[in-house]
Order: C-alpha cells, then structure tokens, then sequence
C-alpha cells in the first residue's frame, strides 16, 4: 500500500516538473506560447499592408494565417513602418517577420525560412527622364530608397557616395519620384506596380530589366531556430496541400506573369487547329480570288490616288496664286491713294519751281545793283554772293527731284495695279528690267550697295504680260538685296540672248550667303523660305516660278554658302514673222 502511495506521488511529480519546464519554454518565446507575435510592413502591397478598414491584408497575411491554422497555434500581426518593425525583431517585440529579402549580409541578424516568393528589384524613372538605363547608370545620382529596406542596404554597398533621399514606405518614394523629387527610385517591380495604379501615378515607369531577383520569406532574430522550424513546417505543409498556390494565385497571380506548361500549350494547340485547318482550306481557295480582285482594285486606287494628289498640288498653287493676287489688288488700292496724296503737293512743287525761277531771274538785277552800290548783304542768313551762284542749282535740282518722285509714283502705279491674265502683249526685257530697277534701287542704294547693270543691246521680243515679269525681276532683286551681309556689296543684273536655244535669258547674281545645296530644290516651293526669322512667308519665289512658267519659261538657282547665289529666268524668244531664225547646225 505504501509502494503504490509512492509510486503515485512520483508519477505527479513527473508530470508537474513536465508541465513547469513547459511553461519554462513557453516564456522564452517559442512556438508553444499562447500567441506569436508576428510582424510585417504596413504599406508593402500586395504581400502586407493595412487595408481601408484598417485591418492587415496581403499575401504574407494570409499566408501566415494559413500556417498558424494548420499548425495549431496563434499569432497577433503587427504592422508597421519598416524600420521600427526591425527594430521590434531585434528587442524581442516581434517573434518573426513575415516578409524579409535575402541578403548575405542579414544572414549575421537574422535566420530565414525556406522563401515563399521572389522579389523582382527594379529602378523607377520618370516617364520623360529616360537618362538612366541600368544599375551602373544610378552611380552619381539622387536616388530615393526606403529606410533600412534590402535596396537601401544595397546602395550603401554599390555606392557609398551616392546622394540618398530615405523614405519611411515605398508609397513616399514613388509619390516622391512622381512629383518630380530624385532622379530614380528603387522599388520591387511588383509593388510599384501595385502602388502606381492605386495611387494614380502616371509620370513613372519601372526600366524594362529587373537589377536583381531576391529570395524573400519569413525571418526571427539569430537562434530562434524552434519558431523558424515550426512556420518551415508549416509552409511545406500549405506546398504540398495545394492552398499555398491558391493564397499566391489569389494576391501574386493576377499581376506576375504565369509560365505556360507543355501540356498546356499541346492541349490549346491541338483545340484549336483543326478547325483552324478546316478554315485555312477554305480561305486559301478564297483568298487566291481575292488576290486577283485586290491586284486590280490596288491598281485602280493607285492611279485615283495619283490624280487626287495631281488635284490638290494644283490647287495649292491656284489657293498661293488668289493670295497674292488678293495682295496685289489691295496693294493697288493702297498704291492709289497714296499717289493721289503724293501727286497733288508734288504737282504744286512742279508748278511753283518755274515761278521762282522766273522770280529770281527778275530780281537778280536789282540785287546786283544794289550789291555793287552797298557791297555784300545777307538775305536771310545766307550771303548774297553764295546764293546768286547756288540758288539756280538749288531751283534745277529741286525741280528734278520732283519729276523723279512724279516718274517713281507712275511707275509704281503701273507695277501694283490689277492687270489682266493676257499674255500678248510684246515685252522688250531690258525694259522691264530697267523699271524694276527704278523701283528697287532706294532699297539697294540705302544700304550701301550697288546694282551693276549689264544689258544686250538688242533682244528678241517676249510675249507675255509685261507688269508679271516686272513683279519676278523685283522679287529676285528684293531677295537678291536681303541676302547681302555688311556693305558695299554688289548685285549685277544682265540680260543676253541663248541663239542657239532660242531663249531670252535675265540672270540676277548677288555676293550675299548663299544657300544650303539641301534648301535648293525647294525655294520654289509654297511656304518654303530659309528667312522665317526675318518676316518671310516663302511665298514670292513660288509666285514668281508660277509666272515664268506661264510665260513658258523656267527659273534656274544656282548657289554657293557664302559665295553668293545666281537666279536665271529663260523664256521663249519670239521671232519676227516672215525671218525665222537659223538655230544651229
């Protein structure tokens, strides 16, 4: 009776000293405590945030979840800024992380668990920044990283001296990238994504290529080998049961790209081709009908296509040609009045010159008298033996220049007015250019310039409108004139007679810059002019070569940068009636 009171007491002293040791190993943090605290980043989607009601979401959430249900133990999750739930890990606040890149260097912090995931770094950049290509382009810039993160921790290896700016969330570097702080981010591919979406960030894109590929996975403090074991076990558990892939396909699957299987690919392959086959048969019988037909419509477009363009270029240069006609008729409009405002004071001056003369002619006796009986006097301010000798001159020059101005405002009258689209009258060339001339040659001379003049002595006549060709021969000496640079350059202007063509040729050639040989082709073209900057429109050249092709003529350009350029117009000669001319052997 004694023997089995003491065998009794030994067996509950047995199990009491069990269950102390027990508890024992449950205050010290292992599995067997009444919850694992468990800790995670508070803004790391999809693996681990705090969702809108406030409560910890994400793959690591769940997937911890998962592991503490089949193991049969309780877990708190805590989430928080990433920096101070590593710190948390190294107080012993915090049992395990839940997420953690692997690094060779954390490996003396922490020990890791089998990873339940990759992590795909990448290098943020705005959208029209595109200076930075690869990691070894980040060297020397201002990069934006998240304190303590695996990617600030890689900066301060591959860069000691590279400018940081830290954040305390993922979240803070790409707004920050975005607003135009920094000059890239380093964020995993997977979670910028998540967070550019929902954070509306469109001026950011992650650079195509991955920098690194990180294992990740839960972490505990160095030697907590028994809670590091136990969420090992648990996890190959979830693998082989199948719900780790639903949990990953849940969060991760939808935004990560899912590789293809074999058997797969077979099965799709062998669904779809035969009836793909059937459809080919029946398309190719089709498609050779089709071809013939295509051929001949592709045909029959080409040619509409050809005449449509022809169409449109042809009205572009009739829509050119109503603009600067329409100038043209309000320049005469203008010109007229303006003539009209001239002639009148001017035909006064021309009336009252004559009178003064007949005055002066008059009364230059008695001033002589009067000189030889009292000496020298003034009129005005002026003596009177200047004035006797001068004022004639005076008079004679005076009435001059006012014919002049009479001739200049008649002759522009004539250049502006709105003349008729007939081309029969018999132009002389060397007179259209002298009158041109007259026109332009204030514009030259003004600034000290000079205008060399070099016309045949005899030259067929030219049928056409003579107020045309004058409007070309201005232009070109107006072109001629704004391509000079500095003074006393010349432009020399000359005509002469092509027998053996049977052209009359006016050539303008100036010493001014020149043009490009790539603009060349192009200066007759609308709207084309190498003188934006200077109010040109690139209108006159095309006018002028319309012209000259309506005379049947052509204008040639012929330049040299910094050598000056030469413009020829040729037109038809016109022989007499009844003595045509021997053209050549």
């Amino acid at each position: 009776m004694c023997l089995s009171r003491i065998t009794l007491f030994l067996v509950l002293f047995l199990v009491l000293s069990a269950t102390v040791e027990g508890a024992t190993t449950l205050g010290r943090g292992g599995i067997g405590k009444p919850v694992v605290v468990v800790g995670g980043d508070f803004n790391y989607p999809p693996y681990e945030f705090v969702d809108h009601d406030g409560k910890p979401a994400g793959f690591n959430v769940e997937l911890t979840g998962a592991i503490a249900e089949v193991m049969g133990f309780k877990v708190e999750i805590s989430l928080g800024p990433w920096d101070g739930m590593r710190r948390a890990l190294e107080q012993g606040d915090v049992d395990i992380l839940q997420g953690m890149a692997f690094s060779q260097e954390r490996t003396s912090e922490v020990d890791f668990s089998t990873p339940h995931a990759l992590l795909f770094q990448s290098i943020w950049i705005r959208r029209d920044d595109r200076r930075i290509r690869s990691i070894e382009d980040v060297r020397g810039k201002e990069v934006i990283v998240m304190k303590n993160s695996i990617m600030h921790d890689f900066m301060k290896g591959f860069d000691p001296k590279a400018r940081l700016i830290l954040t305390d969330t993922l979240a803070e570097a790409l707004r920050l990238l975005n607003q135009g702080r920094g000059d890239c981010a380093l964020v995993s591919r997977l979670t910028g994504m998540y967070l550019e979406k929902e954070m509306g960030l469109k001026r950011i894109v992650p650079v195509a290529e991955p920098i690194m590929t990180q294992a990740y996975g839960y972490a505990v403090k160095k030697g907590n080998a028994e809670v590091l074991a136990r969420f090992n076990e648990g996890l190959a558990i979830l693998k082989r049961s199948g719900q780790f892939q639903e949990i990953h396909n849940k969060w991760l699957g939808v935004m990560e790209s899912q590789p293809v299987s074999w058997g797969r690919v077979v099965r799709y392959v062998t669904l779809v081709s035969l009836p793909l086959l059937l459809i080919l048969g029946g398309t190719v019988v089709w498609s050779r009908t089709l071809q013939r037909r295509v051929a001949q419509r592709t045909e029959e477009l080409a040619r509409e296509v050809a005449e449509k363009q022809a169409a449109l270029e042809k009205l572009r240069m009739h829509q050119d040609q109503l603009v600067q006609a329409d100038k043209l008729a309000s320049l005469g409009t203008l010109v007229a009045g303006v003539a009209h405002e001239i002639n009148n004071p001017n035909g006064l001056i021309l009336l009252n010159l004559p009178r003064f003369e007949e005055v002066l002619r008059g009364s230059q006796p008695i001033l002589d008298e009067y000189r030889e009986q009292h000496g020298d006097f003034k009129l005005g301010r002026h003596s009177y033996d200047r004035l006797r000798e001068e004022l004639p001159h005076m008079l004679s020059e005076t009435q001059d220049a006012a014919k002049r101005i009479k001739r200049i405002v008649a002759e522009l009258k004539d250049f502006a007015r709105r003349d008729s689209a007939d081309l029969t009258e018999l132009l002389d060339l060397n007179l259209c250019a002298q009158a041109a001339l007259r026109l332009v040659e204030n514009t030259v001379v003004k600034n000290s310039h000079q205008v060399i003049a070099n016309f045949a002595d005899t030259l067929p006549r030219v049928k056409g409108n003579s107020q045309r060709i004058e409007q070309v021969i201005v232009n070109l000496l107006l072109n001629a004139a704004q391509s000079l640079e500095g003074t006393g350059k010349n432009i020399q202007i000359s005509t002469r007679h092509d027998r053996f063509r049977d052209l009359v040729l006016l050539t303008v050639r100036d010493e001014g810059r020149g043009v490009e040989p790539e603009h060349l082709a192009r200066l007759t073209d609308p709207f084309f002019t190498t003188k934006r900057e200077e109010g040109g429109c690139g209108l006159g050249l095309s006018i002028s070569a319309g012209i000259v092709k309506q005379h049947g003529g052509t204008l040639n350009f012929d330049s040299q940068p910094g050598f000056g350029t030469t413009v020829t117009m040729e037109l038809p000669a016109l022989q007499p009636k009844g003595n045509p001319e021997h053209r050549g052997l």
